[in-house]
């Protein structure tokens, strides 16, 4: 169904003569015609009864009125959930069950009158290309690149600090330790199947191993979640590592062991990307909130994170400690 045709029957229904509906559409008398005319033959009844001073609807026409106004009414908020500045905050937060979820979660709780669309893209490649053209407004990603290579436009905050816990099994030799250092999980292999060559998160964790000597697996398919946090709870050498606010759900018979790493406690930097010439209005109210959310003491135990991570104000930088990581 032509919308315009339906937009020009409710103009004319509204106004009463097919000539102010035209003035009203800026469109000719003409054309208001031909359009009621068109819509019409194709629902093949008679929607308005044409008189000497104007036009009123038929019955069939007062039936089709609200219908004709709902149509109307979908077709803009169909081109509002689009439409930058007007519709809602769209974000990426990589995974809905990651730390990044949870600072997108504290920023409506903030502020629950914004609308959120979320969603959740591959890499930080898919997120900056999406930021660029404004497909989404913001995306929570590790930047391994420096500003200089930033794409253009593009702008980055280091916005979150999460640290990197153990997960084991209950065999598992480190499973009943209530902390574990790096220097500790040398020779331990360290499992992480979701590890892809090329990504953000596959940069951290390369840093990671060799910064301390690590041993980190990506070996076989990744067959998801679950199928990892099985094959962790049965094994007695393989371990995985998780952010901390990694949000899992296990059966208590498998005896999954969270263990936080300390001296130093390796930390995920998530930053908040967005566009410098985005307009929507919530984007600013985003970065705000996060801004201020921003702890100053991230942990008790000294901090690592990589030294490709950016740091934008006092409270993120970081000395240098080795040639992968950085210390606080």
């Amino acid at each position: 169904m032509d919308l315009n045709a339906v937009r020009t029957y409710v103009a004319v229904a509204d106004a009463g003569q097919f000539q102010k509906a035209a003035t009203d559409l800026a469109i000719s008398q003409q054309a208001v015609s031909k359009r009621v005319a068109t819509l019409e033959k194709e629902l093949g009844v008679r929607l308005l009864t044409r008189t000497a001073s104007g036009a009123r609807p038929t019955i069939d026409g007062q039936a089709f009125l609200p219908h004709a106004r709902a149509l109307l009414q979908a077709e803009e908020r169909a081109a509002a959930s689009v439409r930058p500045g007007h519709r809602a905050l769209r974000v990426d937060v990589i995974g809905r069950r990651l730390a990044p979820a949870d600072l997108l979660r504290g920023f409506h709780r903030a502020h629950p009158g914004t609308e959120l669309d979320v969603v959740t893209l591959f890499d930080a490649d898919a997120a900056f290309a999406a930021v660029r053209s404004g497909t989404i407004d913001a995306s929570f990603r590790a930047v391994t690149v420096t500003e200089r290579e930033l794409p253009d436009g593009i702008a980055t905050a280091r916005v979150h600090d999460e640290p990197v816990q153990l997960l084991t099994g209950p065999g598992h030799a480190l499973a009943h330790a209530r902390a574990v250092s790096p220097a500790e999980l040398v020779g331990h292999r360290i499992w992480m199947p979701g590890l892809v060559a090329g990504t953000e998160w596959a940069a951290y964790y390369d840093a990671l191993a060799v910064a301390f000597g690590l041993t980190i697996e990506a070996t076989g398919p990744d067959f998801g979640t679950e199928p990892l946090l099985d094959t962790i709870a049965d094994s007695a050498v393989l371990a995985t590592l998780v952010g901390e606010q990694t949000r899992f759900a296990w059966p208590a018979d498998q005896g999954l062991r969270r263990i936080p790493l300390v001296d130093p406690t390796p930390v995920y930097p998530h930053s908040l990307i967005w566009h410098s010439g985005n307009p929507h209005p919530a984007l600013a109210a985003l970065r705000g909130h996060l801004a201020s959310a921003f702890p100053a003491e991230r942990t008790n135990s000294p901090s690592s994170s990589p030294s490709w991570v950016h740091t934008t104000t006092p409270a993120q930088r970081f000395g240098a400690d080795g040639e992968s990581f950085h210390r606080t």
